[in-house]
C-alpha cells in the first residue's frame, strides 16, 4: 500500500511540474516557438524515474521528487526564453 501510495504521489507531482513548465512557456514563448521537445524530454523523464521509482522500493519519495525538480530546472534553462533572458542579463 505504501509503495502505490508514494508511487501516485510521485506521478502528481509529475505531472503538475510538468503542466507547470508548459504554462510558462506557452506564456514566455510567442506563436509558434513553443519548446515541443523540451516538453517531451520532461514527460520521458517523468515516465522513468517514476518506473525507477517503481521498481526499486528503496529509493525514497523525496530523491525521486528532487530529481524531477532539479531535471525541471535544467530542461527550462536550455529553452529559448531563458536563453534570451540571460543574453540580455550578460550583455
Amino acid at each position: 500500500m505504501k509503495k502505490i501510495m508514494q508511487t501516485s504521489l510521485l506521478a502528481v507531482f509529475v505531472v503538475l511540474a510538468t503542466s507547470s513548465f508548459s504554462y510558462a512557456e506557452f506564456v514566455a514563448t510567442s506563436g509558434g516557438a513553443f519548446p515541443y521537445f523540451h516538453l517531451g524530454c520532461l514527460i520521458v523523464g517523468g515516465l522513468i524515474i517514476l518506473s525507477l521509482k517503481q521498481r526499486y522500493p528503496r529509493l525514497y519519495l523525496s530523491e525521486a521528487i528532487g530529481s524531477f525538480a532539479l531535471y525541471t530546472v535544467f530542461v527550462s534553462l536550455f529553452t529559448a526564453p531563458v536563453v534570451d533572458a540571460l543574453k540580455t542579463l550578460i550583455s
